[in-house]
């Protein structure tokens, strides 16, 4: 899916555009494999993954190193990761999605506190519970 997303990325120019690895690091999509095999993502499951996994490239440039776009400046690295944030909380909204644009939302929130209080561990609760209700929806997420 990374490569799919530096794809859409050079499509779209710009500062990211240009920001993109050479060479996309293999991925490890679990938050976007999670969310895409869900019933709720029935008919748009890459599209899903794909949404899923640039909000997570964006969660990486904040607090990790990006799979998708370089890091060599800070401060684009933490304006990419809002732009890829907009970029799939936006695409969702456009899909009707709402609910899914409210766990993601929230996992971007949750994971900012974890990170502050130095819990990366829960961080990946949150981003795994954000999965399945993408996935799933909030009532079968827990």
């Amino acid at each position: 899916m990374s490569r799919r997303l530096a794809d859409e990325l050079r499509a779209e120019g710009g500062l990211l555009a240009g920001a993109l690895r050479p060479d996309v690091v293999p991925e490890d999509a679990e938050a976007a494999a999670l969310a895409a095999s869900g019933p709720r993502s029935d008919g748009r499951r890459d599209e899903v993954a794909l949404l899923v996994e640039a909000i997570h490239e964006g969660y990486l440039l904040h607090y990790g190193e990006g799979r998708t776009v370089g890091q060599d400046d800070a401060d684009l690295a933490l304006l990419g990761g809002d732009r890829l944030y907009a970029l799939g909380l936006d695409r969702l909204a456009r899909l009707g999605d709402l609910e899914s644009v409210a766990a993601l939302a929230e996992v971007i929130a949750r994971c900012a506190q974890a990170h502050a209080a130095g819990d990366p561990d829960g961080a990946r609760a949150a981003w795994e519970t954000g999965a399945r209700t993408v996935g799933w929806g909030m009532q079968d997420a827990a």
